[in-house]
């Protein structure tokens, strides 16, 4: 056995995941840290709101951060059948392709069976991702598990042409049910199509001796008391933050796979810039600065408003109007009362109340 294999957790989920993870960010980096492992992935469920805190963490601490999520992908004609998988940003542009992805499915209609991502909206973004296949969760497994191998390798040659060498067969050896047989059906799978495995431990708690306020968390999400004998126990004592040395002994025998983490880890690079101010454009009249766009809005506003009011002395309000103006693009914030003004207008149109505001953006 060599111990000196260097190991990176790519499948764990912190605090943010609210169904099954309890590894506060801060908490999690540090056991990274002081394990010597020189990064780690946040891939909480269907969600990347620990992005931010969790690069920040990463950072202090000297630790890569590898950016996010586990989402479930379904089958286009059939959303029923479906399984879970990890996208990795492998640079900005996939953190942005990515952060697309999640924004879409959140806002349009919801099936009856969640949040899911249907397989050909992700092929769309498939550019700048890296793929892990969710392991006994995936939707390969599920195939797998039902028989039907010929079709798991037909599904696996379609994500194969959509990403190339960026999808990885994910296996763990947490003692779940099904670990074994799903794993000699992705050792299969993997020799007949040159896809690449990667060791996991699908991380859902910092240490052993969590286990039990893990199960309290799943149990919250799922309605159920610990105690009840009918509840599935989808999770084992064993799914905790391993070393990289216990991750060289459980898969002595694939060493491979446990390079592959790291290997992956490299290819992943994203950037995330605190220095800046990054503000939205206002789309313009072509040949026309926001300040004269702002500018000329105002000055067709209160012409508008004169027409309703005639006694008023139009000179005064005019001069009001332009020592406004000239305070405000002086500021540089024509593009910010514009875009306010933007979307007043539209919830003024569409019967949405709009109350007086306060402060100056108002």
């Amino acid at each position: 056995m060599n111990r000196q294999v260097p190991f990176v957790h790519l499948n764990v989920h912190t605090e943010y995941s609210l169904v099954d993870g309890i590894a506060r960010v801060k908490e999690l980096v540090a056991a990274v840290r002081d394990a010597a492992m020189p990064a780690v992935a946040m891939a909480d469920v269907s969600n990347m709101y620990a992005a931010v805190k969790f690069y920040r963490a990463c950072k202090e601490a000297s630790v890569k951060p590898l950016l996010g999520t586990e989402i479930t992908v379904c089958d286009d004609a059939d959303d029923r059948v479906k399984g879970q998988m990890i996208l990795l940003c492998r640079n900005n542009n996939g953190l942005q392709h990515l952060g697309r992805l999640l924004t879409e499915t959140y806002v349009r209609p919801r099936s009856s069976q969640g949040i899911t991502v249907k397989r050909s909206a992700l092929f769309a973004v498939a550019d700048d991702l890296i793929v892990i296949s969710g392991g006994i969760d995936s939707d390969v497994a599920v195939l797998l598990r039902a028989g039907h191998p010929d079709q798991a390798l037909e599904l696996l040659m379609q994500y194969r042409a959509a990403f190339g060498d960026r999808y990885y067969l994910e296996i763990s050896r947490t003692g779940r049910p099904g670990e074994g047989e799903y794993e000699a059906g992705a050792l299969d799978l993997a020799e007949k199509t040159r896809t690449p495995l990667v060791a996991s431990n699908a991380v859902r708690f910092l240490r052993a001796d969590d286990f039990e306020a893990h199960e309290i968390r799943v149990c919250i999400h799922e309605g159920r008391v610990i105690d009840d004998p009918r509840r599935p126990r989808r999770f084992t004592d064993q799914q905790y933050l391993r070393n990289g040395a216990e991750m060289a002994e459980l898969f002595s025998d694939l060493p491979s796979a446990l390079e592959n983490s790291t290997q992956l880890a490299r290819r992943c690079n994203v950037f995330l810039d605190f220095g800046s101010t990054h503000m939205p454009q206002f789309p313009l009249p072509e040949g026309r600065s926001a300040e004269e766009e702002l500018l000329a809005q105002a000055r067709a506003g209160l012409k508008a408003f004169q027409q309703t009011k005639p006694d008023l002395d139009p000179l005064i309000y005019q001069e009001r109007l332009e020592t406004e103006i000239d305070t405000i693009n002086g500021m540089g914030f024509a593009g910010y009362f514009l875009i306010v003004a933007d979307f007043i207008r539209w919830s003024i149109s569409n019967g949405v109340p709009v109350g007086p505001g306060r402060g100056s953006g108002a």
